[in-house]
Parts: C-alpha cells; structure tokens; sequence
C-alpha cells in the first residue's frame, strides 16, 4: 500500500518506519528543512531503540522516503495519516491548529478519495470537526478515520510490531477492509484490531493515559503514607501488584510522571470534561499530585541541607523523564534542577541520551552537563537521581563516595536497596521508605 505520514515526531516516524518495514511504501512529510535533511542522510533525530535498523532497512530498499510537499503526499497515498503536535493551551486543552489546518490543504489538493487518519492525540469531536472542516473546501470522497497510537516511549518499536490491540475509529465498510489490510502483519497472533465510532476512539486514548497516570499518582500518594507510618512502599506495591485485577505495571513510587502523553492527555481530558460541564474530581488530583511530587525530593534536601544551599553543590544522574528516551517534556528532573538553583545551589547533570535535547530547548538554563555519571560527583555535596537508567542501578559506591563531598544520596526513583546503600556509609533517602543515616 501506499501512505503517507505528515509529521516526523515520535509517533510519525515511528509508524513510518514499522509500516514500511512491513513491505509498504511510506511517503514521509515534514516542513522542518533541518530534520527532512538528517532523515534523507540516514540521521535519526530522535532515540528510539530498535528503530535505527528498521530506517536503515527501508530506506535502503527504497520503501521510506521523505519530502516537504503535502501536494506530493496527497497525490501518492490513499491513506494520509496525522501525526502532528497537538500541544496543550494554557487552560488544559489541545491544540488542533496544526491538524485543522493540514486537513485543510489536504481537501484542496484531492483529486480522488483519501483515507486520513488521525494519529494524533485530539480531544473527542476532533473527527468531526476535520470531516466538517474537509468536506467544505472539497466535492471529492474522503473518510476520516481515529486510530490512536498506544506506544510507550523507550519501547515504541515493539509496541507498534506487537500492539496489544489496535483502536480504530469508523462507521465505514470500505475504511474497515482498507484498516484490516493494512494493520493484518502486526496482529498475527490474534491480538484484537477493536472498532468503534469515531468518539470513542478519540475519548480511548485520553482514558487509557489517564487512568495509568492516576496509578502513579496513587501509588505516590501510597508512598507519602508509607514515609509516615513507617511502611515500604515497595513491599506494599509487590503486595497489590500480585493481584491481576490491579497488575504490576504503574505502581512504582517516585518524583511524578512526565513526557509528552501523561501531563498533556490528563489536561485536556480534564478539560474536556469541564466543557461538557463534568467535575472530573479523580483527574485534578492525579495532577495536583504529580506537581507535588515533583517537590518531594528537594523538601528532603532542604531537610538535611536546610533552605539555604548557597555555595552547595549537586549530582543530578537523569535529565530525561524515562529512561530509553531523550524526551525532556514535562520531565521532574527540569523542576527539580529549577528549584535547587532557586535555593542557590548549582546543578551538574549527565543523562545518556537527553543532554543534546537539554542543550537545544533550554540553553539559558545555568546547568553544566558532565561526560559522565561519575564526572558530576567531583566535589558535589550530594547525588540525587531522577532517572532509572540501567547504567545507573548497580554503580560504584565506593567511587561515588570519594568523589563526593558528603555521601548523601537522594534517590527519587528508589533505584537500591536501602539497608545496602546505607551499610556502604551513606546518607539515603528514597521515595516512600525510610531514610537512613549510615554516615560514621
């Protein structure tokens, strides 16, 4: 089949890449002069991992290929998907320039019947308002179709080859067969392709989101309780995770979710349903929560170090908001970093894959990047860690405290055992366990 991708983010290459590595041919559209220029030179600009050999694979065999013309995509593909920014407004809901007015331009260039397909993250209603929007600049048959994406950063690849289920949005006949043909390679072990109208495919995606931040926000409200009480959070996430009906996945404590889905989906579904005039009471506390636990870690820095962390130095191990990924988007560790230079201290950060994305949207921020996990500890009063990278989980604490002025560790993602770190000599305090002192 041919098809076309408007949008080279992480969705859009994404599935432009694993479609084409299904034996389509993949027409990619994107009006950045710089990123088409590192895409047509094999360049990735995202990380992603696994994707590199797919790109490479396709577009040695001449499958994936990339342009600025959307009049060229519309000549080329019967299917048009939207992969395009739909960022959150001051009040909480999205953003639907970008795909209202590719839709647009797309109705005028059409010269016979198109499939478009919303791969974007929109508010429900959004099918219709394109549909709307379509049909009057064009006499041309078209469908509009919603196929939210359910891929976790970090493990995209994967999740496109091997979706759980795949959710499309349609009342049409002829799109269903053209979908069924289309998604048959990634569903052959049986997992579903569900159809539905185009509402609830739109209202799936924010529910899914939402309901996987609410268990994080939970389960960091669980590890508030557990430091009061003196409970561990990680004997209790064990505990309710054992039970299939709650399951494992999204409950472990730490310093707030981030990234590009949580933050912005949670928002505009909560805004949504302000405007269908619904008090969505559970998702403006899985917000107010999160934006809290952001704080968390420098309440207990400020409780060790006191307000004051003039002339302080600090080790900040993980810039992106997962590891895997070198997305920085609502990432805790930019809070957190934030509020330490507040209190007067200075920050030095390393993380494997997001320091060239810290460089770029926030170059004005005073943080000097180390070349390594290690090099940030030279002379830093404390290490505190924002990301569970692996490379990060079984470090050496020998070296981490000779080079660090005081052997304190903040761990925000309760990456050690805490009776381990401690018995090693350091001052340790984690998220939802005790804090213990093994400084002599």
């Amino acid at each position: 089949m041919n098809i076309a991708v408007i949008g080279t983010g992480y969705v859009g290459l994404v599935t432009g890449v694993c479609f084409a590595d299904v034996g389509n041919n993949v027409l990619c559209i994107d009006n950045d002069p710089e990123k088409l220029a590192m895409l047509r030179s094999g360049e990735i600009p995202i990380y992603e991992p696994g994707l590199e050999i797919l790109f490479e694979r396709s577009v040695k065999d001449g499958r994936l290929t990339f342009s600025d013309s959307l009049a060229e995509a519309v000549k080329y593909a019967e299917i048009i998907f939207l992969a395009l920014p739909t960022p959150p407004m001051e009040d909480g809901s999205a953003d639907l320039q970008y795909v209202l007015k590719v839709a647009g331009e797309i109705a005028e260039l059409m010269t016979d019947y198109r499939v478009i397909v919303n791969k974007s993250t929109v508010p429900v209603g959004t099918a219709d308002k394109v549909r709307e929007l379509m049909a009057s600049k064009t006499n041309v048959a078209f469908d509009v179709v919603s196929n939210p994406e359910f891929l976790r950063e970090g493990a995209a690849v994967e999740d496109f080859m091997k979706p759980e289920r795949v959710v499309v949005g349609t009342r049409s006949d002829r799109v269903k067969k053209i979908m069924d043909t289309l998604y048959k390679p990634f569903v052959m072990s049986g997992n579903p392709v569900i159809y539905m109208d185009e509402r609830s495919s739109e209202l799936t995606k924010y529910a899914a989101n939402s309901f996987l931040a609410t268990k994080i926000s939970f389960m960091n409200e669980i590890a508030q309780l557990c430091e009061r009480v003196g409970a561990d959070v990680d004997n209790v996430r064990r505990g309710i995770g054992s039970d299939t009906r709650i399951g494992k996945r999204f409950l472990f404590a730490g310093v707030g979710y981030g990234g590009s889905c949580f933050p912005k989906d949670v928002q505009a579904l909560h805004f949504t349903s302000q405007e269908y005039n619904y008090p969505f009471r559970i998702l403006k506390a899985v917000m107010d929560v999160n934006a809290l636990q952001k704080e968390l870690i420098i309440e207990k820095i400020i409780s060790l170090f006191g307000n004051d962390l003039s002339g302080k130095t600090f080790a900040l191990w993980g810039i992106a908001f997962k590891p895997a990924t070198d997305d920085i988007r609502e990432a805790p560790s930019l809070v957190i970093m934030k509020r330490l230079m507040e209190l007067g201290a200075k920050v030095v950060a390393f993380d494997p894959e997001a320091m060239k994305a810290f460089q770029k949207y926030y170059p004005n921020m005073n943080v000097n990047l180390a070349d390594s996990m290690y090099q940030t500890l030279d002379g830093a009063d404390a290490l505190v860690i924002v990301t569970e990278w692996n490379e990060f989980r079984t470090p050496d604490f020998a070296k981490i405290k000779s080079l660090l002025k005081n052997p304190v560790i903040f761990d925000g993602r309760n990456i050690y055992e805490v009776n381990d770190v401690a018995e090693q000599g350091f001052y340790y305090a984690s998220i939802g366990r005790k804090t213990i002192d093994g400084r002599k």
